[in-house]
């Protein structure tokens, strides 16, 4: 595997120290593309938890149960492989400034549909559809800003994208608490989703200016970038392949759980008001963007490996005390709810970084999205499990089960190398 990397120009040398000292690393157009890709999935966030937020209101306008409305969370993230799968292979084949506006507007399309379903039916079909964009973004932004950034510095750059996550929660959960104390809660929903028309504005700036990292560009242009699902298959790729999947599946099993279930649980089993479950929520967002942060520090610092190890097991515990905190107990809730963000966060910071590292530029956009979404479609099915068992253990009992993915994350890794320092090759 050969270690070459893009060269900077002279106006884009890198910077030197400092915390913010790996941003002037990037240079002007690496920033750039920082800027896009935060945006993207600060928006990709945002268009997501309209669901989870929403969730109640919609099963009570269509009458579902718990298993029914956890379904809608699952057909998203299921289809999300697809999408995710497939924008990888736009990211390698033309260029992943496109790819990333094409993710963009599909999901932002599709999550303003959502707000018009008439059914259940139509609702679970634009969910699914919105998936395909959903899956992409995060993938090819992370790419994108993988290859302008520094080996020493990779981590903590691409945690910084991550922490978008946390922004665009944060900002669902803030038009959430607004709209729902002022709109009735049958149209409510509905208006949720049509703001999720906000990132076409993003890819405007994204067109006007963006570009590709040079060399990842000119290898393109010389048809060295032609990614394929059966290159990522090949006996080189093939070990790297299953264990991220693997990785990929508990991690994402265990945060979604979580992500889908926590409002819900906040609202019919702890008795909080909207205005209640924003405040709540606001501690889990506000440690998750910290989380992101921190994290993206570690991996640069432990490895990549580590770094996923610690908060794999720190997020397990978090998640088993959070669901047994005694009725009554609310303002216990609220303060661990800072840890509960920041552990399960964290361990994502290292994941654009140790993903982009395991596969070269030819299929990186193929490798990295492959991989990733199709940990979360299998992960997926962990929060409609819990749905389902809500029924009968209650939800804080079945989103203990939360801690089984990140059991099985700390398994995967046992099969991967660790990567740090590593030059894209």
């Amino acid at each position: 595997m050969s270690t070459t990397q893009a060269q900077p120009r002279q106006d884009e040398l890198p910077g030197s120290g400092g915390p913010f000292g790996w941003l002037r690393d990037l240079g002007p157009r690496g920033r750039r593309a920082f800027g896009g890709a935060f945006g993207g999935y600060a928006l990709d966030s945002y268009d997501y938890f309209t669901l989870p937020l929403s969730m109640v209101a919609i099963g009570a306008y269509f009458g579902l149960d718990h298993g029914q409305t956890a379904l809608l969370t699952t057909v998203t993230l299921v289809v999300s492989a697809v999408g995710g799968a497939l924008a990888g292979i736009l990211a390698d084949r033309i260029g992943r400034v496109k790819a990333l506006m094409i993710t963009v507007i599909t999901y932002a399309v599709f999550t303003v549909a959502c707000g018009f379903a008439p059914t259940y039916e139509t609702l679970m079909v634009c969910r699914a559809l919105q998936g395909f964009g959903f899956g992409g973004e995060w993938a090819v932004g992370a790419i994108l800003v993988a290859e302008y950034a520094s080996a020493k510095e990779r981590g903590r750059t691409l945690g910084a994208v991550q922490s978008a996550w946390a922004a665009g929660w944060a900002l669902a959960v803030l038009v959430y608490t607004l709209v729902f104390h002022y709109v009735d809660q049958d149209t409510a929903w509905r208006v949720m989703f049509w703001t999720g028309a906000l990132p076409a504005l993003l890819v405007i700036y994204i067109r006007r200016h963006v570009s590709d990292a040079p060399e990842a560009a000119e290898r393109r242009a010389s048809g060295a970038g032609r990614g394929s699902f059966t290159a990522i298959f090949k006996k080189d790729l093939l070990r790297a392949t299953f264990f991220a999947t693997l990785l990929s599946t508990g991690v994402q099993g265990g945060y979604y759980t979580l992500a889908t279930w926590v409002p819900t649980y906040l609202k019919t089993e702890r008795g909080l008001t909207v205005v209640g479950t924003g405040g709540y929520l606001t501690f889990l967002i506000s440690g998750a963007f910290l989380g992101y942060l921190t994290g993206g520090v570690l991996s640069d610092r432990l490895g990549r490996k580590r770094n996923i190890q610690l908060f794999a097991v720190l997020s397990a515990l978090c998640i088993l005390v959070y669901t047994h905190i005694p009725s009554g107990a609310n303002t216990l809730l609220l303060v661990l709810g800072f840890p509960l963000g920041f552990c399960m966060s964290a361990i994502f910071s290292g994941f654009g970084s140790f993903l982009s590292e395991l596969y070269p530029t030819a299929v990186r956009g193929t490798g990295q999205g492959f991989t990733y979404n199709s940990g979360r479609a299998v992960g997926a099915f962990l929060p409609t499990f819990v749905g389902y068992l809500s029924d009968s253990w209650g939800v804080g009992g079945a989103l203990a089960l939360g801690a089984v993915g990140y059991a099985l994350a700390v398994v995967a890794l046992f099969g991967l190398p660790e990567t740090r320092g590593q030059e894209l090759t």
